[in-house]
Formats: C-alpha cells, sequence, structure tokens
C-alpha cells in the first residue's frame, strides 16, 4: 500500500521528524508543505531584489539534510519551497547533489504566477472592491492542482518542487498517479483531498496545536512526531505516527484538524474537486492509528482561486515595558500619553498592554500583573510616519510614567493579501527537469 509522509506543515517547521519519516517509515512520498498566502507574497518582494531568490529559506539546510536518505531509501520528495521560484529552487537543490555527489533527477513546475495575466478589474472575493483599489499589486499566485504535479510524477524525478499549488493537492497528486484513479471520480478524488488535508500540517494531526494542558495532555511534545497515512487503492487511509515519537493521533486530533480552515464541510473548495467532509468516517483502529474514509466529492470548479499580494503601507511599532505593584496603572498611563499625542494624525492607532489586554481588549479577574508591556502600532502611508510611532514610545522614557524600559520599535512594510478568481485557460503549466 502507498505510504505518505508529511514533513513540513508551514514555512519555518522543524525538519528533525521529516528525516525520521524518511528512515522509519518505510515512505514512498514524502510531502514538505510551506506556503502560507502572505508567505508567496514575500517570496515575490525578494525575489524582485535577487532574481536566484525567492524560494523558502530553509531550503538548501533542508535538502542537505535529507536528500541522502531520500535517495537511499528511495523515497520521492514533492514540495511548494520553490514559492516565488520553483526553477530557482530546483537549481539550487541539483547544485546540492553536485555538490553531495548523488545522482538526482529535479523538476521544477511552474504556471501559478499570474500576475502578468491577471485581470485588474476582477473582483476582490473578500471585499467585493475591484482589484485596481489594490495598487499597487506585487503578486499573484494562483491555486495549482493535481494536473500541474502528474507529469513531473510521470518523468520519475526524485524531487518534484513547486510554487502555490493548493495543500491537498500536494498529497493528492501521488495517490492519483500511484493507483491511477480516474480523475473524473469525484468521490474519489475527495477521500484523496481529506487524507490530503489531514496530513498538511504535520504536527497539528499529532498532537501540536492541540495539546491544552489541563484539558487535553499530549505527552513527549519535544520530540514531536509527525504524520504519516498507508493508503488503500480505493481511498482508504490509516494516519499514524512512528511508535518511538512523541505527540498522539487520536479521534480527537484528526477531528480538530479535518475542520481546521474549513467553512462549509459540505463544500471545501480545491481545484480537484469540491470535497465533502460531512460524509468521513473516523475508526480508532490502534494506538495512534486512525482509520479515514468515507469523503465524497463533486465536479470541481471552473475556476481557480488567486492569492494576491498587494502594498498596503508601513507598519510602526513600539513596545515599552514597566515592573512592580504599580505597573498596570503605569501602563495604562503611558498608551493614555501615547493616544494623546498620535491619535490625531492615525485614528486608527493601536495600544496595547500585552498579557492584559492585548488580544481581549479587556482585562479579565481581579489580578493586578506585577509587569506589563505597552505597545503602539499603526499603519502609515510613509515609512518616516510609521517611525514616528516607535519614537514616541521611545520618549517615554523620560517624558511618560516612572521606571519604563526595554524600548524596542521597528517600521516594515505590509504586504496585504486578498483573493480573486481565474479561469483554468489563462494557466501555462510547465515542468523544467534537471538531472
Amino acid at each position: 500500500m502507498l505510504r505518505i509522509g508529511s514533513g513540513t506543515g508551514f514555512a519555518g517547521d522543524r525538519i528533525e521528524p521529516a528525516k525520521a519519516l524518511v528512515e522509519e517509515a518505510d515512505l514512498d512520498y514524502l510531502i514538505l508543505e510551506g506556503l502560507a498566502e502572505r508567505t508567496i507574497a514575500l517570496s515575490q518582494k525578494q525575489k524582485r531584489k535577487n532574481p536566484k531568490l525567492g524560494y523558502n529559506e530553509y531550503l538548501e539546510e533542508r535538502i542537505r539534510n535529507l536528500l541522502p536518505s531520500l535517495l537511499k531509501n528511495n523515497v520521492r520528495l514533492i514540495t511548494n519551497m520553490g514559492a516565488a521560484n520553483p526553477v530557482g529552487a530546483a537549481e539550487k537543490i541539483a547544485e546540492i547533489a553536485k555538490d553531495l555527489g548523488l545522482n538526482c533527477k529535479v523538476a521544477a513546475v511552474t504556471g501559478d504566477d499570474v500576475l502578468q495575466n491577471l485581470n485588474r478589474k476582477s473582483e476582490a472575493l473578500e471585499t467585493g472592491k475591484n482589484l485596481l483599489d489594490y495598487e499597487p499589486i506585487l503578486s499573484a499566485n494562483a491555486y495549482l492542482g493535481i494536473d500541474a504535479l502528474l507529469p513531473a510524477l510521470s518523468l520519475d524525478a526524485n524531487i518534484i518542487v513547486t510554487g502555490r499549488v493548493a495543500d491537498p493537492s500536494l498529497f493528492l497528486a501521488p495517490i492519483v498517479y500511484h493507483y491511477q484513479w480516474n480523475k473524473e471520480n469525484y468521490n474519489l478524488m475527495g477521500q484523496g483531498i481529506v487524507i490530503g488535508h489531514l496530513l498538511e500540517c504535520a504536527g497539528q494531526i499529532t498532537g501540536g496545536y492541540f495539546a491544552d494542558p489541563g484539558h487535553k495532555e499530549v505527552e513527549g511534545l519535544a520530540n514531536l512526531g509527525f504524520p504519516f497515512a498507508i493508503i488503500e487503492p480505493n481511498g482508504n487511509a490509516v494516519i499514524t505516527k512512528l511508535p518511538n515519537t512523541g505527540g498522539m493521533v487520536s479521534l480527537q486530533t484528526v477531528k480538530e484538524q479535518l475542520l481546521y480552515e474549513v467553512h462549509d464541510p459540505e463544500n471545501y473548495l480545491t481545484p480537484d474537486c469540491v470535497a465533502n467532509f460531512s460524509t468521513v468516517q473516523l475508526k480508532e483502529i490502534g494506538k495512534d492509528q486512525i482509520l479515514v474514509s468515507s469523503a465524497t466529492g463533486k465536479r470541481k470548479p471552473d475556476r481557480l482561486k488567486v492569492s494576491v499580494g498587494y502594498h498596503a503601507g508601513y507598519l510602526g511599532e513600539g513596545e515599552i515595558s514597566y515592573a512592580g505593584s504599580t505597573a498596570l496603572a503605569r501602563g495604562e498611563l503611558a498608551t493614555q500619553i501615547l493616544n494623546e499625542r498620535l491619535k490625531p494624525n492615525h485614528p486608527e492607532l493601536r495600544t496595547d498592554l500585552i498579557g492584559v489586554s492585548s488580544l481581549h481588549h479587556g482585562q479579565f479577574g481581579s489580578h493586578s500583573p506585577y509587569e506589563v508591556r505597552v505597545r503602539a502600532a499603526a499603519l502609515c502611508k510613509e515609512p518616516n510616519e510609521a517611525k514616528r510611532i516607535g519614537h514616541e514610545v521611545e520618549a517615554l522614557y523620560t517624558n511618560g510614567p516612572a521606571a519604563g524600559g526595554g524600548v524596542r520599535s521597528r517600521v516594515e512594510e505590509v504586504i496585504g493579501i486578498v483573493s480573486t478568481l481565474i479561469d483554468r485557460d489563462a494557466i501555462k503549466l510547465n515542468t523544467h527537469v534537471w538531472e
């Protein structure tokens, strides 16, 4: 039966669990997923500064760590670490293989970058506004499906590196290729999408992000194992992990991951089908073993989602700390001063007392903290405006309440994200190969 492992769940994930899977789980495929919406927009910005970059910053470290084990154990790697520059990433992987003296075929999949043929008059799904309202637009990447990956799989590439491919499709593609599923059998496609969705966040389904002391106990988080799936030809799959690793795979962890980032369980839109999660059956068949079956699906959408990154301004921030029996009162006085000085020109200024009111905008309980950290932030049109936010916080050293310390300030460009749709025939897929 086919065995697929999940080696990363986001751009900055650990790599040790992935290596353990390659060496001990008898995998056929390892998937490294690490591309959020904002991640690819930031990568496009990096690529404009240096055309050789724009891929995941950990790519070289991860490939050097994994490649010998991948080849030794005959495990094929599929990853979206190519981000804004899959070709550059593939070239770097080929360079690493040569440096290590290893024979390796690398394929880069392109076509997700649709910035040049994006209709600027199309509508942003989140707001209904015209995309022209979001200029300057920095990036536009369509969510590709398995059609982008199947040609590379047929070339027997050891490593396939992509840009924006829908997360579950990274897992569905090798299942379809291995079992030669009919892509128009949408119930099978739906089952494959569920498997991919369950695996895509790696450690979340093995107890990471799930743990909540006193409510949901998880042992061994410092040695958290990542999941892999054992998949039958009919699409039924067992989600499990290596027995000598920390964490857990349970009905609870699988159910939480099943509903993670899902707005409508009956209509989960992907490039390959509209999956129905409401029919899924879960059964515990052993320790850390959950059988997943019975997902269904419907015809794939006519259009593809596009993630659009745009320049949203500059974020100015400043922080300062107060400690002692009157820390809260001095923090509140500091925020009052900052609001009086900055609000007239920055009406959307946000001030927080971190640990007191930064998440819920109110204090709960009667306990008065012994230390607080004041934060002020505002989104500004120009960097000089943003710089003033941190400057005013710094001025509290001698112009504010007693004994403020540990000031930190920064200014950074903000990349905003909206979504739109694009016709499938506007996508031009290509596969590039290095041996």
